[in-house]
């Protein structure tokens, strides 16, 4: 009976899973029909609008041209007519003398004849027939005026739908995710010398699989790229993958998008516990700030969290689902830290793998710190005052300093003070890392035996911080075959490169974020690749 139960509660959950599918995808087609009738209105009324713009500018040039044959013919007309009124006006004198002359002849007197004959001699030859050019100033050919539209009328009948661009794909085995960026790499099936410029979109989300109906996070755009590949910086991985599409564009459209490709995202995430933190700490997401009112609570209300249930599944920091890794707190109501110790925890332990987050404090902060603490420690116990807590600890009270501590021994860090701070948990090796964030110069690493979980841990006394996480741990500093170099108060390395190992030379590889690093009179810089050095001391 109970094996047919269970088999039967896998059937429902099968079931379930299926409808999901089903109805995420009935959502897609009933958009994708939005869509289909929106685009073919779209597209019809551009290409209204381009015949329409292609009719005006046929209209514009016929008019110009039928304007120049007008002009043309007005111009011609006024030659031909200008010299047609003076070649009659030569025809009617020259009629006139013809006719005088023909009289002349005629005439019988001698003395008359002889000057009627000088007269119309001289009158001939200042006639305008004979100065007259019989020649027409214009042709009446208008040949130059004709047109021969057959090339143009082909490319009209061969107007056609622009070609879209083919629909590039991703290559998710060149895509790469690394140190809060990622690299997309894509191609086109086939060369496009008509191809413009790419639209990339990509959208965080905690789900593998395809698109749903309805996403926590939009589609952010990144648009004009010219090459078949883009990185996208400075981004925060707080969920487990980022999903990514793509299309090419020409001068007038675009194509499709791509299949998505769905990127997983490691980072660590996590909340500041605001159950256990000092009530003159106030918590507000991942900012804490010291309020030096924060321990006048009414009784009322601390008769309420007396009140309250230790179960940590009541906490108020517990209300949403928790992750694997995520556990409740153990520091709810009166387990919340108190007297000296300003401490708060984060909400998330860490009992594998390795992580990197970061903390922005006031540098002006009378006391802060930050590092990792078991779950078990006391609530009245300073980060780095017990073998549960190690930490970086800043004292401006009284005489400005900054230590590595941790069960009541600290090590002075000779060093500028970072207003940012970079920690590096390895679980399984052991190491706690710090760094300052901003020059990636390593300050102090611990090196221990988690026999526990641990939660990253902070405090502060009069002053403030914010805490970064969904960051990556560093391509480097996440390679366990690296050794990071912890600073020694009495020596440094000085670092000759050998090609093998040689009398007291030791394999050490140097992740390339240590540049820089120095310490009184040595200093060295480290290469971005592993070799082989020899090192000696001073």
């Amino acid at each position: 009976m109970d094996d047919q139960k269970e088999s039967l509660r896998k059937i429902i959950t099968t079931l379930a899973l299926k409808n999901e599918e089903i109805q995420n995808f009935i959502c897609c087609l009933k958009q994708s029909l939005e869509n289909l009738e929106a685009n073919s209105n779209r597209v019809q009324e551009d290409l209204e609008s381009e015949f329409t713009s292609l009719h005006a500018v046929l209209d514009e040039l016929k008019e110009v041209m039928v304007t120049r044959i007008k002009q043309e013919r007005a111009s011609r007309t006024y030659e031909l007519q200008s010299q047609l009124s003076a070649c009659t006006k030569a025809l009617e004198s020259s009629e006139e003398l013809l006719e005088l002359a023909n009289q002349t002849l005629c005439s019988s007197e001698n003395d008359s004849f002889t000057e009627a004959a000088k007269e119309i001699k001289d009158s001939v030859t200042m006639a305008p027939a004979f100065r007259l050019s019989l020649k027409a100033k214009a042709s009446d050919s208008m040949n130059h005026m004709m047109v021969d539209f057959s090339q143009e009328r082909k490319m009209l009948q061969a107007i056609t739908f622009l070609p879209v661009p083919a629909t590039p794909e991703i290559h998710v085995a060149e895509c790469q995710v690394f140190d809060n960026t990622v690299t997309v790499v894509w191609t086109l099936p086939g060369p496009d010398s008509k191809i413009d410029h790419y639209i990339l979109e990509y959208r965080r989300t905690n789900h593998e699989g395809p698109p749903r109906a309805r996403e926590d996070h939009p589609w952010m755009v990144v648009e004009g790229i010219k090459e078949t590949e883009y990185t996208i910086t400075g981004l925060r991985f707080d969920t487990r993958y980022m999903t990514f599409r793509v299309k090419a564009c020409n001068k007038a459209v675009a194509g499709e998008f791509s299949e998505l490709v769905t990127l997983e995202t490691h980072a660590f995430v996590f909340k500041l516990d605001a159950g256990s933190a000092h009530q003159n700490l106030k918590v507000e997401d991942l900012s804490v700030e010291w309020d030096s009112s924060g321990g006048k609570v009414a009784v009322q209300d601390i008769r309420k969290e007396k009140n309250r249930t230790s179960s940590p599944m009541h906490s108020p920091a517990r209300t949403a689902m928790m992750s694997p890794k995520r556990a409740p707190s153990a520091r709810v109501g009166r387990d919340r830290f108190t007297a000296e110790s300003y401490t708060v925890l984060g909400d998330t332990m860490i009992d594998a793998g390795q992580h990197y987050w970061e903390v922005r404090f006031d540098k002006e902060s009378k006391v802060f710190a930050a590092g990792v603490a078991l779950r078990s420690l006391g609530r009245f116990d300073q980060l780095g005052k017990s073998n549960a807590s190690w930490c970086i600890h800043l004292n401006n009270w009284l005489q400005q300093s900054l230590t590595a501590k941790h069960n009541n021994k600290a090590r002075t860090l000779d060093c500028p003070i970072p207003d940012r701070i970079g920690i590096y948990c390895n679980y399984e090796e052991g190491t706690l890392s710090f760094y300052n964030s901003r020059t990636k110069t390593l300050l102090h690493t611990f090196r221990t035996k988690f026999q526990q979980p641990v939660i990253p841990a902070f405090m502060v006394w009069n002053g403030s911080f914010s805490v970064q996480t969904g960051l990556q741990v560093w391509r480097t500093s996440g390679n366990p075959d690296i050794t990071l170099v912890q600073q020694s108060l009495e020596t440094l390395p000085i670092i000759s490169r050998s090609s093998q190992p040689w009398g007291r030379a030791a394999l050490v590889c140097f992740p390339p974020f240590l540049l820089a690093h120095s310490y009184g009179s040595c200093a060295f810089q480290c290469p971005g690749i592993m070799r082989y050095y020899s090192v000696s001391t001073c």
